[in-house]
């Protein structure tokens, strides 16, 4: 059973509201047997335009003959009148918007009596637009609903007029990509521009496009533009050479199906046969068959013979992996269920003799009702979607509360062990369908199996549950029908919640299948998963379940191993589904999404690890609680603390504590931030490291140029700039300084990562002085390359003969002449200068020595091109240079600046400097958390979790004490550079200097307290 999952339910109705159209019936219509490949014309089309009059409505040209012969007029009359003389004019000016038709009537009537033809024209005008609005043929609107079921675009163009204040286009708007109307136009047909307007909007070529039309006039020009024409004198003659011109039948159709695709044929004389034998059908009844369009697993099909409708559901041909395609097991579970009471179509027969269609197959009923794709169910109130989501949730219960024994069902799968078992299962099938390394797969096949879950419960369970594989009554929130059991088994059932809960973390814009991650579910009406998951333990009179991530992880798990297979088989053209290849494509971001959960659950193990003496109870951060809609899922069993602390959004003005807090599109950067980190980052550590202790360290490293343009490519580029720096988003991602700490925090699991993102010191804090007090010539010479990566920049304020944490006290002066500034000083621990990228300084010095103590310093803007900067030498923190960028100590002498450089004017250097200085310790803070973090994983990994109790101190102090003691547990390997634990306690001690000493702040919060 390899490949059913997530994106391959296949479509058993018709559906009604919205993206549902009623259940209707077929006339008797002929089988085609891959008849799209018997058309020669080796053109492809993507669409089909159609004129209204005469194609899509009744022509006014024979609704005119059928008027004179029922008024005794000579043939022709009555458009002859039209179109001659003043009345002409009119017609023509009408069709362009310039006249309405009620102004066209007029015109007709003011010839007077002399012209006996006159009435009779009003009279037909008048009566014209009540015939016209009479439905297209029936015929015509099934071939245009089996072309858009091939994926081709479909058009209206037409000649048409205003009518009581709109346009007059008495046709079904839903059926068509693109209505181009010549009275909103000003352009009618047969000009050619209007034809070019209709094209460019379909965004196609002309041989890749047919007109149908009725008027030889406009067909020509459209053939003259290399458009492909029919000539509609009969409906249905024209669908006729329309299906010999695209390959396939235009008749037929069926909701959610379309013709049978290449390789998935059925010889249906063999079909027909058996029929007949089997439950009898007529032998004179035509066979029709079409595909589902859905379905990258077991291909299913629509067949009608005669009123009978029914679905036919095989194994896929070509050489299959072992036990998949089970559709015996399907057939079998089915029955079973349907006889315990489990709404599941009813079934007829089965059929495992190869010699009938090449492969086992079974036949079921044809059930009408609703399906509903999109999981936010437009067009439903949410009171309306409560109760959808209830009743999914009831028919879930009742299929886990099935007595086995009773339903025969007790030999259907292994008892226990379920998770470990498909863990081993999908591991293997991942492994025989793998075209390329999935990294988040590799960590996933190695964690599972080491977190499985400790007790399970033994249930049918279906394997796929969820909401679009279900059919609703027509007008209730009631479950007809659960299909797709391809996947079923014995096995634990909270797998089938957490399967079903899948589009509650996906984004909508995933192909094939939409997700919800980013709604306003309350609002909606719909449930969160945790609350889904309450309501189902609820109707279970179960507990909570605490390991909820586990199971997602392995939810996503198996949806990236069965998408791999689909992608596998696409490139062995086996794969039932048109999508197949793009699903496939998926693999990679749904392994990824696994990974996030597991690390969820192992955060959620580590943090109920027994510490020793708790002390008293900690102070909350929130008191919010996320409150329910009125006619929400309220329950006598609340979701315990592991559960609320995953709950999706935080009302605005809370502090966000943890990633699952952070609005949708700052999760979603954070996980690709995450994603990021693992796949290229993490890999390249070594690498990047081993460069820094080359003798060419001192050139920058091309593998980090690399990184960058493929940060800059995925959207993870200047995420530091906050948005109450930049509200106009011009510069940064739109991301407050609170959003950011959390992606920060993910940075500083590497010494590496902020560079790669643009996100690393000194040029964080430079451009964010840029974008706040820099004049737009500045921020042109200056900041647009920082931003673009394409220069670095320094930061010299610190000075080696004095206390340079207070800014007050530094001694570099800034002297006015002229239009120039001259800058005298000596700087050192200038981070970046050492870079041959630097291009730019940030020089702080005094321009008034004589001024108020925090009005004597000015910043200004120096090239490093600058005659009279001299690099005395590279700094090193504990031995380490940290090129290409290091630490340098430089020497200014007699610099001459424009005046033009300076920022905000002189005496603002201190202000300046305070703005600069508290974002930037912050980041520091944060990517402390992070190192701190990833040493807390490699000492866990060496078993002692155990002895570790966070501290409680701040950022730099914490971070070196969790960094030493996973030193000690490394011994000497944690001393060397084959794990990156020296370099975090290197930096951890030197940030506690590096924005002034311990003691400065606490001074600082010491002076605060005592005034307050």
């Amino acid at each position: 059973m390899s490949v059913s999952g997530m994106f391959r339910a296949p479509r058993y109705i018709l559906a009604k509201a919205q993206r549902v159209v009623p259940l209707c019936k077929h006339p008797h219509v002929s089988w085609w047997v891959s008849s799209r490949q018997k058309h020669s014309d080796p053109r492809q089309y993507k669409a089909v335009i159609f004129d209204m009059g005469g194609v899509l409505i009744p022509s006014p040209y024979k609704l005119a003959a059928e008027w004179e012969l029922k008024n005794n007029l000579k043939a022709g009359s009555i458009w002859q009148t039209i179109l001659s003389g003043e009345k002409h004019v009119a017609w023509d000016r009408c069709m362009r918007g310039k006249l309405t038709f009620e102004e066209l009537v007029k015109v007709c009537s003011k010839e007077g009596a002399a012209n006996q033809t006159v009435d009779p024209v009003q009279s037909y005008l008048f009566d014209l637009t009540s015939q016209l609005h009479n439905p297209a043929s029936p015929g015509m609107r099934e071939a245009i609903q089996c072309i858009r079921a091939e994926g081709l675009q479909t058009a209206v163009l037409t000649n048409n007029f205003w009518l009581k204040g709109q346009s007059f286009l008495p046709v079904e708007k839903v059926h068509f990509d693109v209505i181009v109307e010549s009275c909103r136009e000003g352009v009618s047909k047969p000009g050619p521009e209007i034809y070019k307007r209709c094209l460019e909007r379909l965004n196609v070529r002309p041989e890749e496009s047919i007109f149908l039309d009725d008027l030889g006039q406009n067909l020509k020009t459209a053939a003259q533009l290399g458009i492909s024409t029919i000539k509609v004198e009969d409906i249905a003659t024209a669908i006729h050479e329309l299906e010999a011109m695209l390959g396939f039948p235009l008749h037929g159709y069926v909701h959610g199906t379309q013709a049978v695709r290449k390789g998935m044929e059925i010889p249906t004389d063999r079909l027909k046969e058996y029929l007949q034998t089997t439950l009898g059908l007529s032998s004179a009844e035509r066979l029709t068959l079409r595909q589902f369009s859905h379905g990258q697993s077991n291909p299913t099909y629509h067949v009608q013979s005669g009123d009978q409708q029914l679905v036919l559901r095989k194994k896929p041909p070509g050489k299959l992996l072992q036990s998949a395609h089970a559709v015996e097991r399907e057939y079998r579970v089915m029955k079973a269920l349907r006889a315990a009471g489990v709404p599941v179509p009813k079934t007829f027969a089965i059929c495992e003799d190869p010699s009938v269609l090449g492969t086992s197959f079974y036949l079921m009923e044809y059930c009408p009702g609703r399906i509903f794709k999109d999981p936010t169910l437009p067009g439903l109130t949410s009171s309306q979607r409560r109760d959808i989501y209830t009743a999914m949730n009831r028919v879930l219960c009742q299929i886990h509360q099935v007595d086995l024994r009773a339903a025969g069902l007790e030999d259907y799968g292994k008892y226990g062990n379920y998770i470990e078992r498909q863990v081993r299962t999908w591991t293997k099938q991942y492994q025989a369908s793998e075209t390329h390394v999935i990294p988040a797969m590799e960590q996933l096949i190695k964690w599972l199996p080491e977190h499985l879950p400790a007790h399970e419960k033994t249930t049918v369970v279906h394997g796929d549950f969820r909401l679009d594989n279900l059919i609703f009554h027509p007008d209730k929130p009631e479950v007809l029908a659960v299909l797709d059991w391809e996947l079923s088994t014995l096995g634990d059932p909270i797998s089938d919640v957490a399967n079903n809960c899948l589009t509650h973390h996906l984004p909508a814009d995933v192909p094939l299948l939409k997700g919800m991650s980013k709604c306003d579910l309350m609002e909606l009406g719909i449930p969160s998963d945790l609350e889904y998951l309450t309501l189902y333990c609820d109707n279970m009179g179960m507990n909570p379940v605490e390991n909820w991530n586990l199971y997602l992880a392995f939810s996503f798990f198996r949806v990236t191993a069965i998408l791999q297979g689909v992608y596998k088989r696409s490139l062995q053209g086996q794969a039932s589904s048109a999508n197949a290849e793009t699903a496939g494509k998926l693999a990679e971001e749904m392994a990824d999404l696994a990974w996030v959960f597991a690390v969820r659950e192992g955060f959620r193990i580590f943090k109920s690890i027994p510490a020793g003496n708790q002390g008293p109870p900690l102070r909350k951060y929130s008191t919010w609680n996320r409150q329910r809609s009125a006619a929400g899922f309220s329950s006598t069993t609340s979701l315990d603390a592991n559960h609320s602390r995953h709950l999706v959004s935080v009302p605005k003005g809370h502090l966000i504590i943890s990633p699952e807090g952070l609005p949708a599109h700052v999760q979603e950067l954070y996980h690709k931030l995450t994603v990021f980190m693992d796949k290229r980052i993490y890999p390249l550590e070594q690498e990047l490291t081993d460069h820094q202790k080359a003798e060419n360290r001192w050139v920058p490293n091309p593998r980090m140029e690399e990184l960058k343009n493929e940060a800059k490519a995925d959207g993870l580029w200047n995420l530091f700039l906050p948005l109450e720096t930049d509200p106009e988003i011009k510069y940064g991602a739109g991301l407050t300084n609170l959003e950011y700490t959390h992606l920060c925090e993910v940075m500083g699991r590497s010494l590496h990562a902020p560079e790669a993102f643009n996100c690393s010191a000194p040029d964080t804090g430079n451009m964010e002085i840029l974008v706040k007090y820099g004049t737009e010539a500045q921020k042109e010479q200056w900041l647009l390359p920082l931003l673009e990566g394409k220069i670095r920049s320094c930061f010299a304020m610190t000075e080696p003969q004095v206390a340079s944490s207070d800014a007050a006290n530094i001694e570099a002066s800034i002297v006015e002449e002229g239009d120039i500034y001259i800058l005298n000083g000596h700087k050192w621990w200038t981070s970046g200068a050492m870079d041959p990228r630097c291009k730019l300084c940030v020089f702080m010095g005094k321009t008034d020595p004589q001024a108020r103590r925090h009005k004597q310093q000015s910043m200004i803007l120096v090239s490093m091109d600058t005659p009279g900067i001299k690099i005395v030498r590279p700094l090193s923190v504990y031995g380490m240079e940290d090129p290409p960028g290091g630490h340098a100590e430089l020497v200014f002498e007699n610099v001459r600046v424009p005046k033009e450089n300076i920022l905000l004017g002189p005496g603002r250097g201190f202000e300046i400097a305070q703005g600069r200085l508290g974002p930037g310790r912050i980041h520091h803070c944060m990517r402390l958390i992070g190192s701190a973090d990833r040493a807390l994983q490699l000492l866990k990994h060496r078993e002692a979790a155990s002895e570790i109790s966070m501290v409680k101190l701040v950022a730099p102090n914490m971070a070196l004490q969790v960094v030493d003691r996973a030193i000690q547990a490394f011994g000497a390997a944690g001393l060397s550079g084959d794990f990156p634990l020296a370099q975090f306690f290197g930096w951890a001690r030197a940030l506690r200097l590096a924005d002034g000493p311990d003691e400065v702040h606490r001074a600082v919060v010491a002076k605060h307290e005592l005034k307050h």
